[in-house]
């Protein structure tokens, strides 16, 4: 394919690895523009790709639509610095620490109420662990 080229928005989601629904979603929630009609289809640039990607990345990474869109207008402001990027960075690692002790906290709960079962064959209405769902 010709960096070059432009491209459908079929075209666009093979290069990017999602699907058109995909990129029609972005579009909606304002994260990627869409570009005006040229007859009867959109063509979409290279950068259209790389802006994709950068999202499905940044998603893979924790951080949502929204604070995926505040990253990418950092990258267009004149003002913006590696700090801003870095303070962003540093929020999403402190949330994401705070889930991982929950879940710890959660899993501990958990083990403990499959220790309470202590016979496997007794009948579901008398199961200990049913029990602590509702009391």
């Amino acid at each position: 394919m010709n960096m070059n080229e432009a491209l459908t928005i079929g075209k666009l989601a093979v290069a990017s690895n999602v699907n058109v629904e995909t990129v029609r979603y972005y579009e909606r929630t304002g994260i990627l523009k869409q570009p005006k009609k040229q007859g009867s289809f959109r063509y979409y640039s290279q950068d259209y790709v790389l802006r994709i990607k950068f999202i499905k990345r940044s998603q893979e990474l924790g951080f949502t639509l929204k604070e995926t869109k505040e990253l990418l207008d950092l990258r267009i402001k004149d003002q913006a610095k590696c700090s801003d990027i870095l303070n962003k960075t540093e929020e999403k690692i402190s949330e994401i620490n705070k889930k991982i002790k929950d879940l710890k906290k959660m899993k501990r709960s958990l083990e403990g109420l499959a220790n309470c079962c202590v016979d496997e064959n007794q009948p579901l209405s008398d199961c200990p662990i049913l029990d602590c769902f509702i009391s």
